[in-house]
């Protein structure tokens, strides 16, 4: 269970940090209900984890920084970006490279600590989070010099915290990001499904991103190889369903975790995404669900909403979301094709 739940860890900060830098609002709330309830589950953090750890919770509070009626302190005068500086802090004892970035993120997410502030005309708790935010150093001095005199003119809009704004903040963070992802690729469930996907000769890139085109003799591999991802979407849909209202218990986490990676490692995860779905209503086989069956008016309907939504070549994207019978991906692009050539 423990490793599992490492497993599954490690690739829900790999998914936050990835629909961070990509500005994937929907998908980046969704791994952080996933992320948390992780990190919730632990009774201590592995010390091999803690960066993993810092870093989804340094992000989920960069990501609602300015939303101050959020409290992720018990001391409710700490703002979700002071809250946020606390685990940059941490992270930056775990790391003994990259000093001028980590310099460079910390005074910004100082300074927007007191932009956010001011910007909602809280001036008093503003001073009083300067008086929190800096020692008594000669370092720190000319700053915390800098930022009280700003907080007197009771004006959000000076030049220096326009210079130094949140929009830079969340460029340095994603470069940040990408340097520690760039460090951490072979997290397991990707460093596997990689592995996999370059043994039969598929790009992994286009896979994960689930746009893929094949040719027609490519068919039934596409098939096996996508629904090792489309089983951790649904695991993530489902995830974030459940999170969103109730803890959900670990040792659940795990067991699917453990059921898709047996499924995937022995290639034998004989149904499709609507199979599994399915599968305890119905009772079909995988057999029955192969026959050859018309297209239904509710099932075009279902895909050209689909394609308006995610757009053409997202095919399990729009499987995922959409209310099929039986479908592949595959079977979703052909269809396409022929509605294309009616219309």
């Amino acid at each position: 269970e423990a490793v599992a739940a490492e497993w599954m860890l490690e690739f829900a900060c790999s998914c936050l940090c990835r629909h961070f830098a990509g500005q994937s609002g929907a998908e980046f709330w969704q791994w952080r209900d996933v992320a948390q309830a992780l990190i919730n589950g632990l009774s201590q953090i592995p010390p091999h984890q803690k960066k993993t750890v810092y870093l989804c919770q340094l992000l989920i509070r960069i990501a609602q920084g300015k939303s101050l009626g959020l409290k992720f302190e018990n001391d409710q005068r700490i703002s979700p970006l002071e809250s946020a500086l606390s685990f940059w802090t941490l992270l930056e004892r775990e790391e003994n490279k990259l000093e001028k970035l980590h310099e460079d993120i910390r005074r910004l997410i100082q300074i927007q600590i007191v932009a956010v502030l001011m910007e909602n005309r809280y001036f008093k708790e503003a001073a009083e989070a300067l008086e929190r935010l800096f020692t008594d150093s000669e370092s720190d001095k000319p700053l915390r010099v800098k930022l009280a005199t700003i907080i007197k003119t009771k004006d959000p809009y000076v030049p220096l915290l326009q210079s130094f704004s949140y929009s830079l903040l969340i460029s340095k963070v994603k470069s940040y990001i990408k340097l520690s992802m760039k460090e951490n690729e072979t997290n397991f469930l990707i460093q596997e499904a990689t592995k996999h996907v370059v043994s039969q000769g598929l790009g992994a890139t286009a896979l994960l991103n689930r746009a893929v085109e094949v040719n027609e003799n490519d068919k039934s591999d596409l098939e096996s190889k996508q629904r090792f991802v489309l089983s951790i979407i649904l695991l993530r849909d489902m995830l974030g369903q459940k999170l969103a209202t109730s803890t959900f218990p670990i040792f659940l986490i795990c067991a699917h975790l453990w059921l898709l990676l047996l499924a995937f490692t022995s290639n034998n995860l004989s149904l499709s995404l609507n199979n599994m779905q399915n599968l305890g209503k119905n009772g079909d086989s995988l057999a029955c669900s192969r026959r050859r069956q018309r297209w239904t008016y509710k099932e075009d309907s279902e895909l050209k909403l689909g394609v308006r939504k995610f757009g053409v070549g997202n095919w399990a994207k729009i499987l995922a979301h959409g209310n099929f019978n039986n479908r592949t991906s595959v079977m979703l692009k052909d269809r396409w094709r022929t509605l294309s050539k009616i219309n």
